[in-house]
């Protein structure tokens, strides 16, 4: 009689094992065997990274083998397992691989099919056709889309973190509770003593030290002792947390009436500010965005501030950027002076913080919130709801979503709800936070998304001309790599323009991300559908690049650049000033943040700035979705290429006091997980 040899893998993630009994039955083109129970005597089967052997013996040869299907039923109380993979030794002694990757819960039933990545193309039999028609429609009914805020890109339908499907939990949701996590930063930083003290002012820029954690990490250290400088301040926009707002000056706008005569002290070259612009020499960043944006009222013993800066900044003949005006409002008036470098000490650098604070609240919400977190929700959302796991773009994507679901879920349910952890210490919490995403969404595009055409539209491009761009620098070779990548596995599976046409699951997962991801918006740019090798390859690499690198660039440098509270304050509690030669130290520490709010800030950016325990980083696969060769071998040279990019950055990094990392592949998670 037939016999096969099924292979079963549990997962190594804690409580992965079971005592439940698990079934197995194989259904192939000449036959279906009979249920058939997997169990040793006198053996703990499904142990927590087990892998364990059995022998299924059938009376007929059941020819080649279409479908496995694996039943969990009750032992003694409900267990959930986690079941890595399957394979399969025919009589013949072929092998065949299963994927799974899935958590089985309760009395539950899951059919598999083998490892191979077919497009709905290729499925030739009924049974196969109907297997993908239904796992998709089982999907839907489990990944739904809801609002959660007017405007806002579409999102899970789950309260909670427990309302979601099992297989997009945290293995343990402990390890993102943001309550917990920012509760233990503030342990682990030793500012505990400080959080009562909610309305107390610090003392003088030195007294915000007692809080400043001198960690051996130069960047954070560095800002601290330079932070004042007009450098540092320029350089911030280059490779600093929020590196996406400079853009070069083709015309000085209207609202900003600078003239030549302000700032010809900050000109080296014996231009005028047109003849500067014409140059190229002149550069823009604008926080418009901010204007009208409703400040935080949720603490009635505190008032906050907002403003929506315009800052003119310079290329000097260092090839250095660095500011040369401010003007802290958008409409320009004579209660809304255009502040210096010429102008009085304490003038000139409270303009500059107010900057700093505006992009602290673009970096948050928009940059970091809205551009990264959300849009990788999107894609995540339409993945589970229109591509079936033996579709090779399913297996392509799954490793970028991993856990974002999860994690947006959980913000929406402790950090950025009402009431949430965003409130306590930022001025675009109780609501502001929200108007702000509803109006990024409006102006949101799919070029905006394309990492060289968005740094090529922003006029910031030329290596020669900003020599100092490592963002742009590093980011470009990251985003070729994944194109290439993405190129290789659509070669291997979409051999002409035709195929990606009549994929219509993948057609069904485009519309997917433009309707309901952005809302329809026709301006948005988001393709309807996906016509060509090319483009398809273009928009798996946004998905993939917005997912790791782009949420890399923005996110783990937080503790860098905003633990020392002045550089980045979450809130100002003095309104902007309307006149010159009125401010003072104490004026400026009295605007910036209290104890008790430093506090809460200290503690968000140091969670935030944490890789997730057992970080998968670019190019790690451990989950093997694909079983084909040339795909592993794609995979084999992505991630040579990747390589290669890390020893060009570390060459580069050598011996600077400002390294920059963020998009070195060896420190970009695969997702947005935390």
């Amino acid at each position: 009689m037939p016999s096969y040899t099924v292979t079963v893998a549990t997962g190594t993630q804690w409580f992965a094992g079971t005592d439940d009994y698990i079934y197995v039955s194989l259904e192939g083109t000449a036959g279906c065997s009979e249920r058939h129970l997997l169990d040793k005597p006198f053996y703990n089967d499904f142990e927590r990274g087990a892998i364990d052997s059995y022998d299924v013996t059938v009376a007929e040869d059941l020819g080649e083998i279409q479908l496995l299907k694996i039943e969990k039923r009750k032992y003694w109380v409900h267990d959930d397992w986690y079941l890595k993979y399957i394979t399969v030794k025919t009589p013949v002694g072929d092998y065949l691989e299963f994927p799974c990757y899935r958590w089985i819960t309760e009395d539950k039933e899951i059919v598999l099919r083998d490892g191979r990545a077919k497009l709905h193309r290729d499925d030739k039999t009924q049974i196969l056709k109907q297997h993908r028609r239904k796992e998709l429609e089982q999907r839907q009914k489990m990944y739904r889309w809801k609002e959660w805020h007017p405007g806002f890109p579409l999102s899970i339908d789950a309260n909670c973190h427990s309302d979601l499907p099992r297989d997009i939990q945290f293995d343990s949701e402990k390890g993102v509770d943001f309550v917990l996590n920012y509760s233990k930063a503030m342990e682990n930083l030793y500012v505990n003593r400080f959080m009562h003290m909610f309305q107390s002012s610090w003392s003088d820029f030195a007294d915000f030290e007692k809080i400043f954690v001198r960690i051996s990490n130069t960047i954070s250290e560095y800002v601290m002792q330079h932070w004042q400088e007009d450098f540092m301040f320029g350089y911030q926009f280059l490779n600093g947390c929020n590196p996406v707002m400079i853009k070069r000056c083709r015309e000085l706008p209207k609202k900003l009436p600078v003239t030549t005569d302000m700032v010809e002290c900050s000109l080296e070259r014996n231009l005028t500010l047109e003849e500067e612009i014409k140059q190229g020499n002149i550069f823009l960043v604008d926080y418009e965005l901010l204007d009208g944006v409703d400040a935080n009222k949720t603490d009635p013993c505190t008032l906050q501030y907002l403003s929506a800066p315009i800052c003119l900044l310079y290329k000097n003949m260092e090839n250095k950027i660095v500011p040369i005006a401010i003007q802290i409002n958008q409409t320009p008036g004579p209660d809304n002076p255009i502040f210096l470098p010429s102008d009085d000490k304490y003038d000139w650098l409270l303009a500059k913080i107010w900057v700093r604070s505006s992009d602290f609240h673009m970096h948050q919400t928009v940059t970091h919130l809205l551009r990264t977190h959300l849009i990788s929700e999107v894609f995540g959302i339409a993945m589970f709801r229109q591509l079936p796991a033996v579709h090779p773009l399913f297996k392509l994507l799954v490793p970028h979503v991993r856990f974002t679901i999860a994690i947006n879920t959980k913000a929406r349910e402790q950090l950025i709800c009402e009431c949430g952890l965003f409130d306590k210490a930022n001025a675009t919490g109780g609501g502001g936070h929200v108007q702000m995403v509803q109006r990024a969404m409006k102006e949101l595009t799919y070029s905006s998304l394309c990492f060289p055409t968005e740094i090529k539209a922003k006029g910031m491009d030329s290596k020669e001309d900003i020599p100092y761009y490592y963002y742009r620098d590093d980011g470009i070779k990251v985003w070729e790599a994944i194109k290439s990548f993405m190129m290789d596995v659509i070669d291997i599976y979409y051999k002409s323009d035709e195929v990606v046409c009549e994929d219509i699951e993948l057609q069904a997962f485009v519309k997917d991300v433009y309707v309901y991801g952005m809302n329809g918006n026709k301006s948005s740019g988001f393709p309807k559908t996906i016509k060509t090798r090319e483009k398809l390859s273009e928009y798996l690499t946004v998905a993939i690049f917005t997912a790791s690198a782009q949420h890399a660039a923005v996110n783990f440098g937080q503790y860098d650049w905003c633990s020392w509270i002045p550089n980045s304050p979450p809130t100002m509690r003095q309104p902007p000033p309307t006149k010159k030669g009125t401010v003072t130290i104490e004026h400026i520490v009295e605007s910036l943040p209290d104890r008790g709010r430093s506090c809460w800030h200290l503690g968000a950016v140091w969670a935030l700035s944490q890789f997730q325990e057992n970080e998968l980083f670019l190019g790690m696969y451990p989950d093997e979705h694909f079983v084909e060769k040339p795909v592993k071998q794609a995979m084999m040279k992505f991630c040579k290429d990747l390589d290669e990019i890390v020893s060009v950055i570390t060459e580069r990094n050598k011996n600077k006091k400002l390294p920059y990392y963020y998009l070195s592949p060896n420190r970009i998670p695969n997702s947005v997980a935390v």
